[in-house]
């Protein structure tokens, strides 16, 4: 399975335009691959380089959500998807785009693809998604980007 964004490549720089510094919308998104089988599919971004004096974890997520259509094939460019949402540490339901208080940051988009559906409310956290996820995981595929504010 894969997931892959015309706008940047793995490793490569998101745009400013899916920032805090641009439209903090979602960038697009492509799935390819989902395993025969899949249920459901969810998806959890965050950033892993916050400074613990912000956040003691060192971690932000920007955007969970789950019980997406395995048919899925595309994520539209700032269309948040069908699917059931979790709440990020910006304490909202949306997505939220990069901005890192310091220096470069990356984002990881990771999307799993799942033998059942979920019966997590909307709201849940990141921590609920992944207890709820385990043991369900057919596959998994990582989409990385960076962001450093100008």
């Amino acid at each position: 399975m894969k997931l892959k964004s015309s706008t940047f490549s793995n490793n490569g720089y998101i745009p400013k335009k899916y920032t805090c510094n641009g439209d903090n919308m979602n960038p697009p998104l492509k799935i390819e691959g989902v395993p025969e089988g899949t249920k459901s599919l969810a998806l959890i971004m965050f950033d892993p380089d916050v400074p613990h004096s912000i956040r003691e974890d060192g971690v932000w997520n920007h955007w969970l959500f789950w019980n997406l259509d395995p048919n899925t094939e595309i994520i539209e460019e700032g269309k948040e998807p069908n699917a059931v949402y979790g709440i990020t540490t910006s304490n909202t339901l949306d997505y939220i785009g990069p901005c890192p208080p310091d220096g470069e940051h990356r984002y990881y988009f990771t999307l799993y693809a799942l033998d059942t559906e979920l019966s997590l409310p909307e709201g849940s956290t990141r921590e609920d998604l992944e207890r709820a996820i385990g043991g369900h995981i057919l596959a998994q595929s990582e989409l990385m980007g960076r962001y450093t504010q100008q």
